[in-house]
């Protein structure tokens, strides 16, 4: 799953160990070469979604790390791109792969925007919000969204009851529940604390409209559901 490129198990045991932020300082330089950086697959599909919506004015990546959401952005963003994380590595990364974006360090949890964006993305960083923490997220994106603008993001389905990737995730949470248990500082990371049910009923208390697009070149299931929708909350 990692590249020669990527971190050592040495350096990845020295992330876990560490807060989240300094945890994702030290693995900046080698993170897009691991399997926690959103595929261009996903991010391909996703702009290929939102192209015909668009196009859209300035556009937000909040927790964009690296920078990967970005390219989505200038996909189908007729204005300025900007991307904030509250890591220095990570920025430092993405500033080397687009310097072209704006890059502003603070946590998604207290934006320094207001009615700024016509359009928010984010990919693959809900898991570091705990439950109670995801409705101060979505309302500090409202607050950052221009009247009419979108909040954006893909919510793959989850994994089919007993299936190896269930367990997988279920593992991966347990494991991290009990690594918080007992160390500090904590590392919150969980991959089965974004139900869609509990996302749109906290989307609609920020203020959101919520609607849900397939996206068709990702699949579907057996059932015929989609294997990953697009969430389209809206700020009225």
């Amino acid at each position: 799953m990692f590249s020669p490129e990527g971190p050592t198990l040495r350096e990845l045991t020295v992330q876990a160990l560490s807060s989240v932020e300094h945890g994702y300082d030290l693995l900046a330089g080698r993170f897009d070469a691991t399997p926690f950086r959103t595929s261009d697959r996903l991010l391909g599909a996703v702009a290929e979604t939102l192209e015909p919506l668009g196009p859209f004015g300035p556009g937000l990546d909040v927790c964009c790390g690296t920078g990967a959401g970005l390219s989505v952005l200038r996909s189908v963003c007729a204005g300025p791109v900007t991307g904030v994380d509250f890591s220095a590595g990570m920025l430092a990364e993405a500033r080397a792969a687009h310097p072209e974006a704006a890059l502003v360090r603070a946590d998604a949890r207290a934006l320094p925007f207001t009615a700024a964006f016509d359009l928010a993305v984010s990919f693959g960083a809900f898991g570091h919000f705990l439950p109670a923490e995801q409705e101060t997220l979505f309302r500090e994106v409202h607050r950052s969204l221009r009247p009419g603008g979108t909040f954006a993001f893909p919510l793959p389905a989850p994994p089919p009851v007993g299936s190896a990737p269930y367990w997988t995730l279920w593992g991966f949470d347990a494991a991290m529940r009990l690594r918080n248990a007992v160390w500090r500082p904590p590392f919150v990371m969980y991959y089965r604390t974004f139900r869609l049910t509990d996302v749109r009923h906290r989307l609609a208390t920020a203020g959101f409209r919520t609607d849900l697009l397939p996206i068709p070149s990702l699949g579907f299931r057996e059932d015929g559901a989609p294997r990953c929708r697009l969430v389209m909350a809206r700020k009225g």
